[in-house]
């Protein structure tokens, strides 16, 4: 298919697809994008979904989404066919809940640096989110480690368990109120000494 009835279909609001994986041969699909959407939005990447090519039916993995850089909207997608006995790897966000104390009563901002991690799974067991419990981080010393993750059965992760989740705690301080009251002081002082200075010097002219 040549660039410009790519190009067609995606104006009338298709979307291009390959379907392929170790047991099939790559096969060229057209999806409604809004449709696909919504899909999208349930599933994410992780989560298997059932997709239905001239009449046959495939678990499959949305494996790739190309997005058009200026509008965001999917201009391409790879869909892939796991074999389901077999483990397979796959990106999973991170979802962040609870109360930081840090944030909550020493005014800190958590930054979180990292939304999704790697997992390895069964592709039927793969989860569609990973719950992360910041309510653990009471001070800016305390951390997040991969074994505090909250897994699903069958589910893990392939990093040391020790090994701690990215998130930056940054405090907020704020200057005392009399820090800035001194400020605003020293300021009113410096512009009545420029008025004083320059004061004698307009005299002269009046009387001149």
């Amino acid at each position: 298919m040549t660039g410009g009835k790519v190009e067609q279909l995606r104006k009338q609001g298709i979307l291009p697809a390959v379907l392929y994986g170790p047991e099939i041969k790559n096969v060229n699909i057209q999806l409604d994008l809004k449709q696909f959407n919504k899909v999208y939005n349930e599933a994410g990447e992780s989560s298997l979904i059932s997709l239905e090519v001239e009449g046959k039916k495939y678990s499959v993995l949305i494996h790739e989404v190309k997005n058009n850089p200026l509008t965001g909207s999917p201009v391409h997608v790879d869909f892939y066919q796991p074999i389901l006995t077999e483990e397979v790897s796959a990106w999973v966000p991170l979802v962040f809940e609870g109360e930081s104390l840090a944030v909550k009563d020493l005014g800190g901002t958590l930054i979180k640096e990292v939304q999704e991690i790697e997992v390895k799974a069964l592709p039927e067991k793969l989860p569609h989110e990973i719950k992360v419990n910041i309510s653990r981080i009471k001070t800016f010393e305390d951390e997040i480690l991969v074994k505090d993750l909250e897994l699903p059965e069958g589910v893990k992760v392939e990093k040391d368990p020790e090994d701690m989740i990215p998130l930056e705690k940054e405090e907020e301080l704020e200057k005392p109120a009399e820090e800035e009251a001194e400020k605003v002081e020293g300021v009113e002082k410096e512009e009545k000494s420029k008025e004083e200075e320059s004061s004698p010097a307009e005299d002269k002219e009046k009387n001149a």
